[in-house]
């Protein structure tokens, strides 16, 4: 007899979660067996009954990440994906391949956050200081550095599985994005605090390049949480890229019915 499991929840922070027909859905279903293990990954029919979407305006004025809740919403073991209780491995290799979606994309020299501030690096040249000059100079050589490691990374998992540096590429990612776009704002002094649009709008599609610098600035933030956080990315490259000894867990074999909450 197929089985159906009842789930109730609530979901911050969730990508287009106003376009999306189906989301991942991470279950605790077995509370006998510690932390990451006992968990089981589901595919969420999102226009199922029970499940609501609600959007979250960001600071720049977007709301393309949205807030999920869910009540009583039914999930059949036929949107079951990878064996019960292995969800961790199956939300570890969806993680992988987002992060090399987000940090590890083919792009052309010169594109994306770096070309839009050397657009307005070009067309403002009476600003120019030799101190801000240095800083995109290095900042232009990290961003081709990340690029070309991104191929490299490419090349190797085209036929296999992303492994941690994809968490490596996102990292840089992330902090190039914010540094560029505070060189941005710093060139451009009170100019750069003009924003363009704070129309509340729910987005389909991201583009960096068509806004002002303002709303590139505030948008990078979210650089470095969107993918898994900056702060657990460290540690993932620490321990499974550096081979640094492991943070210590004093809960890590302790089911997670026995854990205090």
């Amino acid at each position: 007899m197929a089985r159906t499991g009842i789930v109730n929840g609530q979901k911050v922070w969730t990508s287009v979660a106003h376009l999306a027909q189906l989301a991942i859905l991470v279950a605790r279903t077995d509370p006998s067996r510690p932390k990451h293990a006992g968990l089981t990954y589901f595919i969420c029919d999102m226009s199922a009954p029970g499940v609501e979407v609600r959007p979250l305006r960001q600071i720049t004025g977007q709301a393309e990440f949205n807030e999920v809740f869910l009540t009583d919403v039914r999930i059949p073991d036929a949107q079951r994906l990878g064996d019960e209780g292995q969800g961790w491995r199956v939300a570890t290799t969806t993680l992988n391949n987002e992060r090399v979606s987000i940090g590890g994309r083919a792009v052309p020299r010169d594109s994306g956050i770096l070309g839009a501030v050397a657009r307005t690096w070009r067309e403002n040249p009476a600003k120019h200081t030799p101190e801000l000059h240095d800083r995109l100079l290095r900042l232009w050589v990290e961003a081709e550095a990340g690029r070309l490691a991104a191929m490299k990374l490419r090349q190797r998992v085209a036929g296999g599985q992303p492994g941690p540096e994809s968490s490596a590429l996102k990292l840089s990612y992330a902090r190039g994005n914010q540094q560029l776009t505070g060189l941005e704002l710093e060139l451009l002094g009170e100019d750069g605090l003009r924003y363009d649009d704070w129309t509340m709008t729910q987005l389909d599609r991201l583009d960096f390049t068509t806004r002002s610098a303002g709303y590139r600035f505030l948008r990078a933030k979210g650089n470095s949480i969107e993918g898994g956080t900056s702060e657990i990315l460290r540690n993932i490259v620490a321990e499974r890229v550096l081979g640094l000894p492991v943070e210590p867990r004093a809960d890590k074999d302790i089911a997670w019915k026995d854990l205090s909450r």
